[in-house]
């Protein structure tokens, strides 16, 4: 081959590339990423087989502080369609997925459109809370987004099929939040009080009528931190309003709520809950589903327990 019939191949091999990376395919297959995991897990159930679904944020991460590769940067910017958040939550992505926008990858922030609600305490109040997938009416919610990008976006979906998915997604999620509506129910209004390790659970206790003491880390992320004083005020008001259990993320350190509960005085057991990240499939919360069908049980049981 002559040099210039090289330079020809090689010139057309890289537009070739260039074509595939912009269109959002590796090998010929459309592509969707995902920061979080809880997303992920939707996002894998709406997409089917119908492209592939990579998933940044590895399961029990903190989403908060989680960070990626250059290669998972790499695909990020190649994407098909980005999913995320969309309220501050993944701190650590975030630059990366507006890196991406700016680009001309499409990005869907999920939260944005489930109607979001800011913060009530905490060194937060009055921002917006990224934890909405703690009520299942706004997952439902959150599945028509993302069907709706992924069919708008994804090149070569078939659209039947992702809104069949979509719509065996929401019955699912529809007869969930009917277990957690009847497994609440059960709860004495007068115990149906939360106190968690950092504010998670906002759209939770709005949705089936929780009241929100207060939270160890006085903010909605895990990586701030609670003075003496906010330990004091916090011990105070468990013990005024007789909480028997304090929620501490699995994937968190318990310590900080374990002290909460030798302050306050009281015999308080502090409960592992899954809430911010999914885990390894047999370790209790593989799934979204799985994941609130596990917290609506522990929840139900120790505010239940004499």
């Amino acid at each position: 081959m002559s040099r210039t019939a090289t330079r020809l191949a090689t010139g057309l091999i890289a537009v070739l590339l260039l074509v595939a990376g912009c269109s959002g395919t590796t090998e010929g297959r459309p592509s969707v990423v995902v920061t979080t995991n809880i997303l992920g897990d939707i996002t894998r159930t709406v997409v089917g087989d119908q492209a592939d679904v990579t998933v940044l944020m590895k399961p029990n991460a903190d989403p908060h502080s989680f960070g990626i590769s250059a290669q998972q940067a790499a695909q990020l910017e190649r994407a098909g369609l980005v999913v995320y958040n969309g309220l501050g939550l993944e701190e650590g992505v975030l630059r990366t997925v507006a890196s991406a926008a700016g680009s001309g990858v499409p990005t869907v922030p999920v939260g944005e459109r489930t109607n979001p609600i800011s913060y009530t305490g905490g060194e937060n109040a009055g921002q917006p809370d990224p934890h909405f997938w703690t009520d299942p009416g706004r997952m439902r919610e959150a599945v028509t987004v993302i069907a709706d990008q992924v069919i708008a976006h994804v090149r070569g979906v078939d659209e039947a099929v992702v809104r069949a998915n979509a719509a065996r997604l929401r019955d699912e999620i529809a007869a969930l939040e009917s277990t957690m509506t009847r497994r609440f129910a059960e709860i004495p209004p007068a115990r149906r009080k939360l106190v968690t390790n950092h504010h998670v659970f906002g759209y939770l206790a709005q949705r089936f009528g929780f009241e929100i003491i207060g939270a160890v880390i006085p903010g909605g992320t895990t990586l701030a931190s609670p003075s003496a004083a906010d330990l004091r005020a916090l011990s105070d008001a468990v013990r005024a309003a007789g909480v028997p259990a304090i929620f501490a993320d699995s994937s968190q350190s318990d310590r900080l709520a374990r002290v909460l509960a030798e302050q306050a005085g009281l015999h308080v057991t502090v409960r592992p809950l899954f809430t911010e990240s999914l885990t390894e499939p047999g370790k209790g919360a593989a799934t979204y589903l799985e994941m609130m069908r596990a917290n609506t049980e522990a929840i139900a049981t120790s505010l239940t327990r004499p």
